[in-house]
């Protein structure tokens, strides 16, 4: 997990972002066993690597360990990532293979299309361990891992096909955004108006005047370069303080103080509060507005009562809503063991998103089937390699025993596994998240969890096209 890699996801998520991301065109179903392909420098002479095409055009990979001890992690990817290739899941292998240096074989899908849709992704993630299982046979024990966006992902896979003749037997969820698509997104929301608020520049005066919570108009000219630009014009955040005027940084003070988001990772956050809700808004919801902050009260600037006076307000398309709450939202009706892993100091998912899950699975009943488990680390993509690999131990010591582990066990236990890949484990077992509305400003009404009941996703399931189409 290196910091050049997390850099060029981004770079791709932002570069591609300006495109329309269409279905990908279709692709074959093998009938045979996949073809080898050249694992990753890091597996090398560790295991066998096989890729491929699905039915529905995703691509795939699949690495067998040398000492298989018949578990299967199925890994769904992060992001969304607005575009794929046949090199995506080779990366995704590359970047977690200590899953297969400890025994797992491992499978991940790039997802039929590039751009946001969860249940789409769940699917496809659902696909690539059936293909696993038709051509190399049933593991013993298969686990669904996701990291960030793939948290989501992979949360949902688990409530959609976790109780399907045990094709599941637990669920690890790293860095996960778990709040769902239409509460999680709200802080760049909040981002975008404020940052226009200040900024004047995204669009300028002189420019053509669009919805803010458009992000970009679907036929922006805009490059992901063109908003860094913008942005290092208004807050200086490319520059040193010194080298910054007293407007920039009053501005950049300003925003980082009412968002919450740390300055470090305020580019990522505007890049996605254009481009991918761009890509929500444009692409996916046929120009409906799902996003609002009507009844916001925004704090932390120099003049509050003149921001909350002239912030840009706007309220959601209640259909837009409900098509994106079904596609991403979550029930919390998961009957699978489940862990998760997170850095207190996250700077991009942040940490209240687990509050938000574990008020998602009590407000279901199934709170009891969740340990969640925190780490001092500040960063998103680049937890301790040991952490991973005491994760997916207690994983799979709970589903084998029944014995549940605890987060003190969990960190005691990752001391072993430092031995083995360093770097460090950094628990901190009595920690607990404050409430997700704590960080993120809720909207009226949304403070109570799941966001999505399972009565309300049984009468929207019956709603000819509701959701996000894949």
């Amino acid at each position: 997990m290196t910091k050049t890699f997390a850099a060029r996801r981004l770079l791709v998520l932002a570069t591609a972002l300006l495109s329309t991301l269409g279905t990908a065109a279709p692709g074959y179903a093998n009938t045979t066993r996949p073809p080898t392909t050249p694992c990753p420098s890091v597996l090398a002479g560790k295991a066998t690597c096989y890729s491929g095409q699905d039915g529905n055009g995703a691509y795939y990979t699949i690495a067998i360990p040398a000492r298989w001890n018949r578990g299967l992690v199925v890994h769904a990817h992060g992001g969304p990532s607005p575009a794929y290739d046949p090199a995506s899941t080779t990366e995704d292998l590359a970047q977690w293979a200590v899953l297969v240096d400890e025994g797992y074989a491992w499978a991940a899908s790039s997802y039929r299309r590039g751009g946001y849709g969860v249940r789409m992704a769940a699917a496809d993630t659902e696909n690539v361990r059936r293909l696993f299982v038709e051509r190399f046979g049933r593991p013993d024990r298969t686990y669904v891992h996701g990291q960030s966006f793939g948290g989501n992902v992979a949360a949902k896979v688990a409530e959609s096909y976790g109780r399907e003749g045990g094709a599941y037997d637990g669920v690890l969820l790293t860095s996960g955004l778990l709040a769902g698509g239409s509460r999680g997104y709200d802080h760049r929301v909040d981002l975008r108006v404020v940052y226009q608020y200040y900024c004047r520049n995204l669009p300028r005066p002189a420019e053509p005047q669009y919805p803010l919570w458009q992000g970009l108009p679907a036929d922006s000219p805009l490059t992901p370069d063109d908003v860094m630009d913008r942005l290092q014009e208004c807050t200086g955040i490319a520059s040193a303080p010194a080298g910054r005027t007293p407007r920039q940084q009053r501005n950049l003070d300003d925003i980082t103080a009412v968002t919450t988001i740390p300055e470090r990772s305020l580019p990522t956050h505007l890049q996605y509060a254009t481009f991918l809700f761009q890509d929500i808004v444009s692409n996916r919801l046929g120009g409906r507005n799902p996003f609002g902050n009507r009844g916001v009260r925004y704090t932390g600037s120099h003049d509050d009562r003149a921001l909350n006076a002239g912030v840009d307000r706007f309220s959601p398309d209640p259909t837009a809503v409900r098509d994106l709450s079904y596609d991403s939202d979550l029930t919390g009706q998961v009957s699978l063991p489940v862990l998760t892993l997170h850095a207190i100091d996250d700077p991009s998912v942040f940490v209240e998103h687990e509050a938000a899950y574990r008020a998602t699975l009590a407000g279901a009943g199934r709170d009891g089937h969740l340990v969640q488990t925190f780490t001092r680390e500040s960063e998103h993509d680049e937890l301790s390699v040991a952490e991973y690999a005491s994760s997916i131990a207690a994983l799979d010591n709970w589903v084998r025993t029944g014995r549940k582990p605890t987060p003190q066990s969990i960190a005691h236990a990752c001391t072993a596994f430092d031995s083995t890949y360093h770097g460090g484990c950094f628990y901190e077992p009595g920690y607990r998240p404050a409430p997700y509305g704590t960080r993120i400003r809720p909207r009226p009404g949304d403070v109570h969890w799941p966001a999505m009941t399972a009565a309300q996703e049984r009468s929207w399931s019956r709603i000819d096209g509701v959701g996000i189409a894949p």
